[in-house]
């Protein structure tokens, strides 16, 4: 046994420090695994989603596609639809370009500028880019639009996350 006795009021003190620590930790803990937890989640990257776009059915000219696919932001999970412009360029190989200009980012169409056929077209600041997305010197946009890469499986298109390119 100590030679120095513990006070009924020192006792009193390390028992409700002690619980009161041990409330503590147990109200913090769960508040804190809310706040990580999402941080610390492994992201589930290079994933493929699904088009409604046949591969065979692709020509030279690009087709707008529209594709969907579950977004989980943290704890909140949307429904979100993207769109690409897919074509097959001389080689036969399948491209896949964002509609998003580089710009500004505002939604760019294909061959919709009379003045400038086969060309897409911002119609926000009239930014043009060429058919494989390179932008167009002496208009606003300052890089090509950005590549999805591509695979294809059982005849249809599958897209990944578009790629920022700075050269074509």
């Amino acid at each position: 046994m100590s030679k120095n006795r513990v006070t009924r009021r020192q006792f009193l003190s390390y028992t409700l420090t002690g619980v009161g620590g041990f409330m503590a930790a147990g109200m913090l803990m769960p508040m804190v695994r809310f706040a990580v937890d999402p941080v610390l989640k492994a992201d589930a990257g290079g994933e493929f989603i699904p088009t409604k776009q046949k591969a065979a059915d692709l020509t030279s000219e690009p087709v707008r596609v529209d594709f969907t696919f579950k977004e989980k932001d943290a704890w909140y999970e949307s429904e979100v639809t993207n769109t690409a412009w897919i074509y097959k360029d001389d080689s036969g190989k399948i491209v896949a370009l964002s509609p998003i200009c580089k710009h500004l980012g505002c939604t760019v169409n294909w061959n919709t500028d009379k003045a400038h056929p086969n060309q897409f077209f911002c119609p926000c600041h009239f930014g043009r880019y060429e058919k494989n997305g390179k932008n167009i010197p002496g208009t606003p946009p300052p890089q090509p639009l950005d590549l999805y890469p591509v695979k294809e499986k059982d005849g249809f298109i599958l897209l990944g996350k578009a790629q920022p390119r700075t050269e074509v």
